[in-house]
């Protein structure tokens, strides 16, 4: 969670000031100014003149944690920051800055605990109040982020940030006209601010208007951007291009933003092919368990490569009155990454030497860390979106769960993805040769499943969905054990929070023209040769 650091509040403030001799105040205000600058050695420097003579002044000490944050430090920044509260437990600032090193640390509760002190203690500061929004929505807490980011809003109309993260909360809430309208809004504070421009793109239901198309071809023509901008500019118009048919344009756009990303993330799609070779290896028998069969029976996994149609099978779930849609948790790659640690061996190298009672354990500590997604519900999707290599885990663990296998055309699958900017990993998502050895290697693995485990996963084509929708939604219910209800028909009208870059389509009937490979022709000819489609 990287909630704000407020650099402004480095500024010379008399009344932070007070108890601090001449010479300690002018040292304060010049590493303030460099903190600003971002010369952070230099203030570095200088608050560690500041500390040999007030050592124990709350201001030296939140301002030395403000520039270990800016470096990084995290752990240096929160001890710093702590002592700073000590010194000073009711300063607003200080517990404002405290939750954003602690966010940073991963210590996401302790961030919404700092943030909403500093929200009592001095309920006017917009920044606060944004960034204890963005806490909230990391951790799920929608509902709240949203009245809590349109405080924020109140005390400061023009908080672009905050207008931009109050537009992707009202998104995931399926308030689309209401996101449409908060991204334009900013755009009529700020004409070109590119992330309400790629806010409006990746709603992927709405078209842009003719000015904020023109807007994205300035902001893509600048000299001055940097690499990260200048990607996701790219994304955004090759978006924009293709809503005017000019697809060839789009496609030579998307391919420079990619290479862009590629360059900045680390994949090694050798290595990824090794893997799954030893997931395949380690799954040949399938281990013997402990869990009793009817373990994991609340649970329905989804598993599928990104962009085939997780999130609409988790939508139409959802709509049954029996199923709590809980959109991509991290459990069960974080129980199988723990245990790793425990034994000192990588996941699967280790699943020979497990012992059933081990597998019990773990499908037990699963449903335990689960719990808040059965509370109103007795059933629910985990459509995490690395679990499709963890099958022989999941029905070792937990042999009553569900699986669904999402599967979509391959060349309409990996060309979405190459249009998508994802928010973290899915390296091989930016090269198109990648792509498709990552589509072959999940193929080969997904096959293996249903040949080691037949009968174990249900595999629900996209394309066939679109064409028989009440066929495939009935045997949809059917292979999770559901009774069919007439609501999952029109699961666009649900309501409910969708966290996925789908988001906005799936609040939409369901539609047949979602296919885009044709419009690219010969373009896509390397890309169908290198996943083996003719």
């Amino acid at each position: 969670m990287a909630a704000q650091l407020d650099r402004s509040a480095a500024g010379r403030d008399e009344n932070r000031h007070v108890g601090l001799g001449p010479h300690a105040a002018a040292l304060l205000d010049k590493a303030g100014n460099a903190i600003r600058l971002e010369r952070l050695d230099e203030a570095g420097h200088t608050l560690a003149a500041a500390s040999t003579l007030a050592p124990n002044h709350p201001e030296v000490v939140r301002l030395r944690g403000v520039v270990e944050h800016l470096r990084k430090r995290y752990p240096e920044a929160v001890a710093l920051l702590r002592r700073a509260a000590e010194l000073k437990p009711d300063d607003a600032l200080i517990q404002n800055n405290l939750g954003s090193a602690l966010g940073e640390s991963g210590d996401i509760e302790g961030a919404l605990a700092a943030f909403r002190r500093s929200c009592e203690l001095a309920p006017g500061l917009a920044a606060t109040w944004f960034n204890l929004g963005r806490a909230l929505e990391s951790q799920g807490q929608t509902q709240e982020a949203e009245s809590v980011l349109a405080r924020a809003l109140a005390l400061e109309p023009g908080h672009l940030q905050a207008r931009i993260m109050h537009g992707h909360v009202l998104r995931v809430l399926g308030r689309i006209d209401d996101a449409v309208a908060e991204y334009r809004h900013t755009l009529a504070l700020q004409p070109d601010f590119l992330p309400a421009l790629s806010g409006l793109t990746n709603l992927k239901t709405v078209a842009l208007l003719p000015e904020e198309r023109r807007a994205l071809g300035r902001i893509y023509a600048r000299r001055d951007l940097g690499p990260t901008d200048r990607a996701m500019a790219g994304f955004a118009l090759m978006h924009a291009l293709e809503d005017v048919g000019r697809e060839r344009e789009a496609f030579a756009i998307a391919l420079a933003a990619n290479a862009t990303l590629r360059r900045q993330v680390e994949w090694d799609a050798p290595f990824f092919s090794r893997i799954i070779d030893a997931i395949a290896t380690a799954f040949g028998a399938m281990p013997r368990s402990a869990a009793p069969p009817q373990q994991g029976e609340e649970v329905i996994f989804i598993v599928s490569m990104p962009r085939s149609g997780s999130t609409l099978t988790e939508q139409i779930l959802a709509a049954h009155p029996q199923v709590e849609g809980a959109n991509e948790l991290e459990v069960m790659p974080d129980l199988l990454r723990e245990e790793s640690v425990r034994r000192g061996v990588e996941f699967p190298l280790w699943v020979g030497q497990a012992t059933p009672g081990d597998w019990d354990r773990l499908g037990k500590l699963y449903l335990e860390r689960t719990g808040r997604w059965r509370q109103a519900r007795p059933r629910f999707t985990d459509k995490g979106l690395s679990n499709w290599q963890h099958v022989g885990a999941i029905r070792a663990m937990l042999p009553g769960a569900r699986i669904v296998e999402c599967r979509r055309d391959p060349v309409e699958t990996c060309l979405s993805c190459f249009r998508q900017v994802f928010n973290r990993g899915h390296g091989y998502a930016y090269d198109m040769d990648e792509l498709a050895a990552f589509w072959r290697d999940y193929d080969r693995l997904s096959r293996f499943w249903q040949a080691h485990l037949p009968g174990a996963v249900h595999t629900l084509v996209y394309e066939d969905l679109l064409a028989r929708p009440e066929q495939e939604i009935r045997r949809l219910l059917d292979a999770c054990g559901l009774p069919f209800d007439p609501a999952c028909l029109s699961s666009h009208e649900i309501e409910r929070n969708v966290r996925s870059a789908s988001a906005s389509q799936v609040r939409e009937p369901l539609r047949s023209d979602t296919a885009r490979a044709a419009l690219y022709g010969d373009l896509l000819v390397p890309l169908r040769r290198a996943l083996g489609v003719a």
